[in-house]
């Protein structure tokens, strides 16, 4: 490739030649996610502040866990329907709204109720943000653009515990506040800069024939995609054996005699790495076939965990760390850029909402299997990541395009510009 090629996709091009949608829906996930404290510290809030068990603040944590995974699903059919913008203004508004009930609802029950619609309603931003980054970039950039939405995704993600730390040091309804704040932070970026209508082209497409792009049989038509469907059970592996660093890891080293120091220290690592290097890696792989790419992240992914298994004390922590970081940082952004470069127009909010659901449903179920093996396994549960990860190159392989990031590098003109922008 030439270093005019490279140049063109590289991260400083990519940034300032984004449409301007784009780049508000970088700064509006960022400033979302500084706000997202009611996953962090809805435990500590329901049996400090309201007085429940831990049994049930954890299973009001499940539930919100089980609506996240349906908003994702709803999420991926509302942007298809209504369009992106709308799809977040509708997330954003609700979210809020549903936020600052869970501070004043009086019983048990109905915070379950509220706490499922949170984390159902919370979510329906997220396909509608991913189908709108690929509606509007061309494809040589579209792994660089979601290496970069990840990016804005993970320091705010980062930075939200410690805001969220500062204000339950005041009060716990300014931090069910913070987080409708930044929700409505969020919606008013849609209001302002995120197109009313979709691109041009689909505009044009159903002056044509209207039929063409109305998804007749919803997320049935993804399911007779058999390629597609094993690219989502390739999501489900991924994040249910990477998910085992916050579950079985600590257990793990608590076992060898290691403070809770030191897991706090290899998960510091992995962020610093995510955060600093992501970026330069997606540089240079974002040229790469997507199936290659995804195979060697499950390489690194379930060769980092089954790392875990051998004897070594915190060397071995380090170095497995450090292996499947590596695997997160070349594989990340490819993987959620590739639901984009899959779908057919009229179904794209419907291939990516499938895609982050079964990421989400293997984070949720991920933990509790992860756990259930160690009890009865021990450290053979990370044998069993690695067996996964194996089983996920080979569905990479048969399941995603060798081609999808092929596409001309000097191609940097999105394909159709948005319209300008009108009331929802």
């Amino acid at each position: 490739m030439s270093a005019t090629a490279e140049e063109s996709t590289g991260i400083w091009a990519t940034i300032r030649e984004a449409p301007a949608p784009v780049k508000a829906l970088l700064v509006g996930v960022f400033v979302n996610k500084l706000g997202w404290f009611l996953q962090v510290f809805l435990v500590l809030f329901l049996t400090t502040s309201k007085g429940f068990s831990d049994v049930q603040a954890g299973t009001a944590l499940g539930i919100y866990g089980g609506g996240s995974v349906i908003g994702l699903i709803i999420g991926g059919s509302l942007s298809d329907k209504v369009g992106p913008r709308a799809a977040v203004m509708i997330s954003m508004f609700g979210m809020a709204a549903f936020v600052l009930g869970i501070a004043y609802v009086p019983s048990y029950p109905a915070i379950l109720i509220v706490v499922a619609l949170a984390g159902a309603v919370g979510q329906f931003y997220r396909p509608a943000s991913a189908a709108l980054l690929t509606e509007l970039t061309p494809k040589s950039r579209q792994v660089m653009t979601f290496a970069l939405y990840r990016l804005a995704m993970n320091v705010g993600t980062t930075a939200a515990p410690l805001i969220g730390a500062a204000l339950v040091a005041i009060s716990w309804n300014l931090l069910f506040i913070g987080e409708a704040l930044a929700a409505l932070a969020y919606a008013a970026v849609a209001i302002i800069a995120l197109p009313g209508r979709k691109p041009a082209e689909l505009t044009d497409t159903v002056a044509a024939d209207p039929a063409a792009v109305e998804p007749k049989s919803g997320y049935l038509a993804v399911l007779r995609d058999y390629k597609y469907v094993l690219f989502l059970v390739c999501m489900f592996i991924n994040a249910a054996i990477y998910m085992q660093y916050l579950a079985v890891l600590p257990l793990h080293m608590k076992s060898e005699g290691l403070s809770t120091w030191w897991f706090s220290a290899v998960v510091a690592l992995n962020g610093f790495i995510v955060i600093t290097c992501e970026l330069l890696v997606t540089k240079v792989v974002q040229h790469w076939p997507a199936r290659i790419v995804a195979m060697i992240g499950f390489v690194l992914l379930g060769g980092g965990l089954a790392f875990y298994a051998l004897p070594g004390g915190i060397a071995i922590f380090v170095i497995g760390t450090l292996l499947w970081t590596l695997a997160e940082i070349i594989a990340g952004p490819t993987m959620f850029a590739y639901p984009g470069m899959a779908a057919p127009p009229k179904l794209l909010g419907r291939y990516v909402g499938s895609a982050h659901a079964m990421f989400g449903l293997g984070s949720a179920l991920g933990p509790f299997l992860g756990v259930w093996v160690w009890n009865n396994a021990g450290t053979r549960v990370w044998v069993w990541c690695g067996v996964a990860g194996a089983i996920g190159i080979v569905l990479a392989y048969l399941g995603m395009s060798g081609t999808a990031t092929e596409e001309p590098a000097l191609d940097i003109t999105p394909a159709s510009e948005p319209l300008p922008s009108e009331s929802a």
